[in-house]
């Protein structure tokens, strides 16, 4: 039975009401992607409006986990809400950076750094907030 060896693990818990912070551990693949779409579809079931993906114990991620991150990203940007993924294993990161996912969803280091991001609101990905020169 070759099917189960690398099953998925989310943990959901929830820093603030309207925030569920998802730790994801095992791959994130074709034959996984299905049960992580619905904890994410649940959270937003449930009204939560931010997430925040903690990808630090997923060694590999296809296309499918890129397409639910960016589905629930388009999902939730209209709300306004907000998806930010957290510390990915470096394979990981990697895909994120060669596809451009991590030009549209944040990158941060820490839950912390990302909730601080939440507070914050929607900005540029270059951080738009510096004041600008009158120059």
């Amino acid at each position: 039975m070759p099917i189960a060896q690398n099953p998925l693990s989310v943990e959901v818990t929830l820093p603030r009401e309207d925030v569920a912070l998802l730790r994801v551990q095992g791959y994130l693949d074709v034959d996984t992607a299905t049960e992580f779409q619905h904890h994410l579809a649940n959270q937003l079931h449930h009204g939560r409006r931010h997430f925040l993906l903690d990808l630090s114990a997923v060694p590999f991620m296809d296309s499918s986990g890129m397409n639910i991150i960016l589905r629930v990203y388009q999902e939730v940007r209209e709300m306004p809400g907000s998806v930010h993924v957290i510390s990915p294993a470096p394979a990981v990161r990697r895909i994120l950076d060669l596809t451009g996912v991590s030009i549209t969803v944040p990158v941060s280091q820490s839950a912390e750094e990302a909730l601080e991001l939440v507070d914050r609101g929607p900005q540029d990905p270059d951080g738009g907030s510096e004041p600008q020169s009158a120059g």
